[in-house]
């Protein structure tokens, strides 16, 4: 009897019942749905503007004044607080901004960013720029350290009980 054949059988005998049946199909449904959902708000792009002068010193949604100089931004869905790392496509610069506003409320924008955050993407003369946003996740940087010393040669390293015999000292020594 071939794997397949057993497989069939196991599944006939194991989901007779029609309403197993239905809840194994939802929840592989839900299963798809929620993959697919999850990749698609991971990422965005669109176009982004920025706040005018005039704004400066309002209130905002959260409850905070605007302020020209810090790096914050206007969503409509993700909640306060949230990081965004929003690259610019013309000339891949990124900034990292904090959502403290809703907005923007024009149609065709995904993102209102402060003066700051926009002249670090460079697109104060523009105006508008095309953008891609997605949540920024902290990226620790962990040097690796590689047994070679600058010439390339490698450099025998120490085992843990090497290092402990090393470190052992005698008493008699110590209290002289």
């Amino acid at each position: 009897m071939c794997v397949n054949e057993e497989f069939s059988l196991y599944l006939q005998m194991e989901f007779q019942n029609p309403v197993e049946m239905r809840r194994l199909a939802l929840l592989l449904i839900a299963l798809v749905i929620c993959t697919f959902t999850s990749l698609s708000f991971s990422q965005q792009s669109g176009k982004a503007s920025y706040y005018a002068h005039r704004f400066h010193g309002r209130k905002m949604s959260s409850g905070s004044p605007y302020h020209k100089d810090s790096l914050t931004c206007a969503h409509r869905t993700l909640p306060f607080g949230t990081l965004l790392e929003v690259k610019n496509k013309k000339n891949n610069r990124s900034v990292v901004v904090k959502v403290t506003d809703r907005g923007p409320f024009n149609r065709n924008r995904i993102i209102d960013l402060s003066y700051a955050a926009a002249k670090e993407l460079e697109m104060l003369h523009q105006g508008i720029a095309q953008v891609e946003i997605q949540e920024w996740a902290f990226k620790p940087f962990v040097p690796i350290h590689l047994p070679f010393n600058r010439y390339g040669l490698f450099i025998p390293a120490k085992s843990t009980d090497e290092v402990l015999s090393n470190l052992y000292v005698e008493k008699e020594k110590v209290l002289k």
